[in-house]
């Protein structure tokens, strides 16, 4: 019997490690591809058989007379809505030419803050009014629907609560819409808050890593990439094309972009155009944004693979899809292992094969080699010095590691026909802790992080005790990652 207990240990440890390792490979493949010389040039149309543009005009109008909306949806945010709109109003373009709607859901007193910051403006000759909404019916995706009705631009700029645009946005950004095959451009998040706190440092890196490497690997080698859901320029036409906002999944930005490119829409990244945004300053609201970005990534994998898998795209095309769309399946994935490391040690000394102790060490090199080196490029490319980059990429990594145990049931839900509530990330502005977010209680996820991180503690005790010392490095990381974002919920610089 215990022979029998040994060998599933052992094969369990064996098969979660085959399926994380492609993910690992897979962020290499995005290095690489990063590394690539050119831009829009190399691109092409996102990896379709069929070359030709059925969407051009006869001729593209100068962008100094295109016709711009401005969405800014909005629920609750009394912290940020009037930084919002000031931003948002001296955004540099033609008076007669620019709309901006504020799309607001809220139920407190943001509304009233918005109609006043309206007002001052509309005073100034700026076209900025409050659409409000008594019912959230289709959240986000809903309001930039309902929005989209009554917008007059053939450009749509999107920006969430928590964004500060420069003036020059739209005169970065429009100049791409010349090329009429484009339907989104997408520029860079910077961060407002990077150095509040190992959270936000964690978070500015990972974020880094994603425009930097992740997107930009994907845009130059050809592949779809996504919407990120703000900081990006529409094509009204591409939004139409692609069937509008849909709210069946909770990444309604996802979804549309795959729509849209499969309907034949060319998506550009700018990531030297920055726009500065709030990191989540807690756990608790990193968790928010974190579980509605993973169970919103794979109810979009399940709505969309198929028929993608099914069209008339490349190979190499269909596969970073795929990669890219169940990526957040190494959540589970990743807290099964953290719980095998040390049981499947002790099953091969059971079993006598504990003189391959040394395979724990490559597989930790192999599993964290490809994700400290992605994270070190970001970092590099952001002009970090070496000290400071080295620092922030283990930071971010032990942040990957904690948020696994917590992110788990989201994916599982994602894979269910589960249809939770879009919950927005809680935005503080400069009150330290937004309202909605101690409004929500305390931290939901924060015994069971605390949980994890001792059984890991348990764990690298029992290793000592039986000179498992291979199986050392991976447990201190993710019992430093359970215990980090479990005992630090709540907590940042300002509270």
């Amino acid at each position: 019997m215990i022979d029998l207990l040994s060998v599933v240990a052992v094969s369990l440890y064996a098969g979660v490690l085959a399926l994380l390792l492609p993910f690992a490979a897979h962020r290499m493949v995005l290095l690489i591809q990063s590394r690539k010389r050119g831009g829009e040039d190399a691109v092409g149309v996102n990896g379709m058989y069929f070359m030709q543009n059925t969407h051009s005009p006869a001729a593209p109008a100068p962008v100094s007379t295109a016709r711009v909306t401005v969405q800014l949806p909005v629920f609750n945010e009394r912290h940020v809505v009037e930084r919002l709109i000031d931003a948002a109003c001296r955004l540099r373009h033609p008076a007669g030419l620019l709309q901006i709607q504020v799309l607001d859901d809220s139920t407190d007193e943001t509304t009233a803050l918005a109609e006043r910051c309206a007002r001052k403006w509309r005073r100034r000759g700026v076209d900025v009014s409050v659409l409000h909404r008594s019912v959230r019916t289709g959240y986000k995706a809903g309001a930039l629907a309902a929005g989209l009705d009554e917008a007059t631009g053939d450009f749509i700029l999107i920006l969430d609560a928590d964004f500060v645009p420069t003036p020059c946005l739209l005169e970065s950004l429009l100049p791409v819409m010349r090329d009429p095959g484009v339907g989104l451009v997408q520029a860079r998040w910077d961060h407002i808050n990077e150095r509040d706190s190992w959270l936000t440092r964690a978070q500015a890196l990972l974020l880094d890593g994603h425009f930097l490497v992740e997107q930009r690997g994907r845009y130059l080698g050809g592949r779809f990439f996504n919407f990120n859901g703000t900081a990006g320029l529409w094509r009204r036409q591409a939004l139409l094309d692609a069937g509008g906002w849909e709210h069946d999944t909770l990444t309604e930005d996802l979804d549309i972009s795959y729509r849209a490119q499969m309907a034949g829409w060319r998506f550009v990244l700018r990531d030297d155009i920055g726009v500065p945004a709030e990191l989540p300053g807690t756990p608790a609201s990193l968790l928010v944004q974190q579980r509605r970005w993973a169970q919103g990534g794979i109810q979009t994998a399940r709505k969309v693979l198929p028929g993608l898998l099914r069209g008339r795209f490349r190979p190499a095309v269909k596969l970073e899809a795929f990669l890219h769309l169940s990526g957040h399946l190494a959540h589970p994935l990743t807290f099964v292992l953290a719980l095998l490391i040390v049981p499947s040690a002790i099953a091969r000394s059971a079993l006598g094969v504990d003189r391959f102790w040394w395979v724990d060490l490559a597989v930790f090199a192999s599993a964290t080699g490809p994700f400290v080196l992605f994270y070190l490029t970001a970092a590099r490319k952001r002009g970090r010095r070496w000290g400071h980059a080295i620092r922030a990429a283990a930071g971010t990594l032990t942040l990957g590691a904690g948020m696994s145990v917590l992110l788990s049931r989201a994916v599982l839900r994602g894979l269910g026909r589960f249809r939770d509530p879009f919950e927005r990330t809680p935005k503080a502005g400069g009150a330290g802790r937004s309202s909605y977010e101690r409004s929500r209680g305390a931290f939901r996820g924060q015994t069971l992080a605390v949980a994890a991180g001792s059984f890991m503690v348990l764990s690298g005790t029992v290793a000592i005790a039986q000179g498992y010392w291979a199986s050392l490095p991976f447990v201190a990381l993710f019992a430093s990652g359970y215990l980090a974002v479990g005992l630090n919920a709540g907590q940042t610089r300002h509270s």
